[in-house]
């Protein structure tokens, strides 16, 4: 595609939002590319998947040097959203045409942008519902974070949306107590191969445009480290308010 200056300005703002708030920039870049600029929905998708696994993979190994990731709640998510990935993969396959895989995205899209949206609202409220159904219950088991994972590589696969923010609900919720830096490292190491296995099977359907995805890491490379630098300075519940707003509208306009 030829080469369009809003592009690396849309990637230099999604990066920036990445670095204030860990939120996953599927969830912005993805309605960003089919509403502003009109990407088709599939190559949105592919692509971002990629942009994800290319970016997430700076944030991995730092917060493993760290010792941030907790390996084991990794592969337990993994379990689950790896396959339920390829799985949903070969189901778009079976579609016989790219209007029907665009049209198979969208409302898909809309209700994980929908869901993420609710995620950022009532985060706090999930903190103290897990922390409360563990002293009455007991952590949960292991089995729901497969189960979780599931759900997450089918949504993935599909809209690229919900490695994010609903990954860190699922481990608040299946890991009540742990460190915000665990849950971030966590996060990101489940979310880097889910997308990098996600994003070769959108490959494989040729939804990837490679030029595209040069011009969205031209921008959020710096974007991502302007982010890191003014993480403190925007007031969170602002922050979180207007992102939920930009979510919800881009969700329904998706579903309507």
């Amino acid at each position: 595609m030829e080469f369009d200056i809003l592009l690396p300005l849309g990637g230099f703002v999604v990066g920036m939002v990445i670095g204030l708030t860990g939120l996953g920039g599927g969830s912005l870049m993805t309605p960003g590319l089919i509403f502003g600029l009109g990407i088709p929905p599939a190559v949105a998708v592919g692509t971002d998947l990629i942009f994800a696994g290319i970016t997430k993979s700076i944030g991995v190994f730092a917060h493993r040097a760290a010792g941030n990731i907790d390996w084991k709640t990794v592969r337990l998510l993994a379990a689950g959203s790896l396959p339920a990935a390829v799985a949903t993969i070969l189901v778009l396959d079976t579609l016989p045409s790219m209007d029907g895989l665009n049209r198979a995205i969208v409302p898909i899209l809309g209700v994980a942008l929908l869901l993420t949206a609710t995620v950022i609202v009532v985060r706090g409220r999930l903190v103290r519902l897990a922390e409360r159904f563990a002293r009455l219950h007991g952590t949960p088991k292991d089995r729901w974070l497969v189960v979780s994972g599931a759900v997450l590589g089918s949504l993935v696969a599909i809209s690229s949306v919900g490695a994010g923010a609903m990954g860190v609900a699922v481990l608040m919720l299946c890991r009540p107590g742990i460190t915000t830096r665990r849950l971030v490292g966590t996060d990101l190491a489940h979310a880097l191969p889910l997308a990098l296995v996600a994003g070769t099977g959108h490959l494989h359907l040729g939804t990837v445009d490679f030029g595209l995805l040069l011009a969205l890491l031209v921008g959020s490379i710096p974007g991502i480290y302007v982010g890191s630098t003014l993480t403190g300075r925007v007031p969170e519940p602002v922050l979180r308010c207007l992102l939920a707003a930009v979510l919800v509208t881009a969700g329904l306009l998706c579903i309507l």
